[in-house]
């Protein structure tokens, strides 16, 4: 079938194209797209400081509606609403068996070459060229084909644009505080950058009891946005030193738990610095491939710091989106008002400098039939 999809010809240049989209093979499923996130992530792949392979379907965070699914599928059905998932973990690999889906070394080595895991492409140009796939998922088309571990059933009542931010925005902030950090009641907490998985990363601190919590931004209409998902102080980066404010806040002690959500060196040191003797600090952003971080190497054993990182909230989608569900319905963690601002398809250049400009808290690709998840 013939599909609208933003593909990433080279580097920096994003095109709106028609491309031929194959029928889901075994263990596979065939997704019209709802609405899809705008990530950083997809803007690395962009820039080129995470360079995969192109041409390049970009887009990993999604929802839509299972339109077909291939022979051996049990989990979904033709109509069935799911949200993606960017990893599609194998469940058999070490990684997989001892519980850590997020590091699935065949979900790895799949969103490396830009591949299903059977090593094909679902997208194709006119002439025959295969046009890769971002983290098993492109999510910036009409309809993609995923593997069945890559959708997560979704109930009636939940609106679309809220539930693609389930798949990536939701899932690590809230995992970040939960499983990595596994924050406690009255643990202070710094969260550096208040963007889509910062807000989360500050509602979940709020529904353990974390105290206080400190968004810490360059841009002013973000910090007042934290705010509303649970901040109790904000400290502007722009405005002198973050950690000394934060220490300023702390009586001097730092912050139990630090979390670094923008994918910055000097970010993630300042964060380390502004965490408490005894604390952890806790990367969740992506930093390019080839980036160092200087820190002073006498605080890790004289102050026994821990500094860890967080990939995909430590999550796993089926167990854990479920719960974000019933949190959602229990009014207990907001979802819709994260969206700023939607475009169409053909927009994403338009959303990436607004996210870069720091105008919007998430951006949202909009396809037709939006609204809520029908019964």
């Amino acid at each position: 079938m013939r599909v609208a999809a933003c593909v990433l010809d080279d580097y920096g240049t994003l095109r709106l194209e028609d491309l031929e989209l194959d029928a889901p093979g075994s263990g596979e499923v065939r997704v019209q797209l709802r609405a899809a996130g705008v990530c950083h992530s997809d803007y690395h792949v962009y820039a080129g400081d995470l360079p995969l392979p192109v041409p390049m379907v970009l887009g990993h965070e999604g929802a839509g509606t299972v339109e077909a699914v291939g022979p051996g599928v049990r989990s979904v059905e033709p109509g069935d609403p799911v949200v993606l998932s960017w990893i599609a973990a194998c469940g058999r690999c070490a990684h997989c068996l001892e519980g850590r889906p997020e590091l699935c070394r065949m979900a790895a080595r799949a969103a490396e070459h830009g591949t299903l895991p059977g090593g094909r492409t679902p997208f194709r140009r006119r002439d025959g060229q295969p046009v890769h796939q971002f983290s098993m998922t492109g999510a910036f088309a009409e309809y993609t084909v995923v593997p069945e571990s890559g959708v997560v059933r979704l109930p009636p009542g939940i609106q679309w644009e809220a539930a693609a931010l389930l798949g990536c925005a939701v899932l690590t902030g809230t995992g970040a505080v939960w499983r990595t950090a596994r924050a406690r009641p009255g643990d202070s907490v710094a969260v550096f950058g208040a963007g889509g998985v910062g807000c989360n990363v500050l509602q979940a601190a709020r529904m353990v009891s974390a105290y206080p919590r400190i968004a810490v931004d360059a841009r002013p209409a973000r910090l007042a946005a934290a705010a509303a998902f649970g901040a109790t102080h904000a400290v502007s980066a722009a405005e002198g030193s973050p950690v000394e404010a934060i220490l300023d806040l702390t009586g001097g002690e730092g912050v139990d738990i630090a979390f670094e959500v923008i994918g910055r060196p000097d970010t993630i040191a300042q964060a380390f610095n502004a965490t408490r003797a005894g604390g952890r600090t806790v990367v969740v952003g992506v930093c390019p491939p080839h980036a160092e971080v200087a820190l002073n190497a006498f605080a890790f054993p004289s102050q026994e710091k821990t500094l860890t990182g967080c990939w995909y909230g430590q999550s796993w989608p089926a167990r854990d989106i479920p719960v974000l569900l019933r949190l959602h319905a229990a009014g207990q963690l907001e979802l819709g008002s994260l969206v700023s601002r939607r475009y169409s398809l053909g927009e994403v250049p338009e959303a990436f400098a607004a996210m870069l400009a720091g105008e919007v808290n998430r951006a949202l690709v909009t396809f037709g039939g939006a609204g809520a998840v029908a019964g």
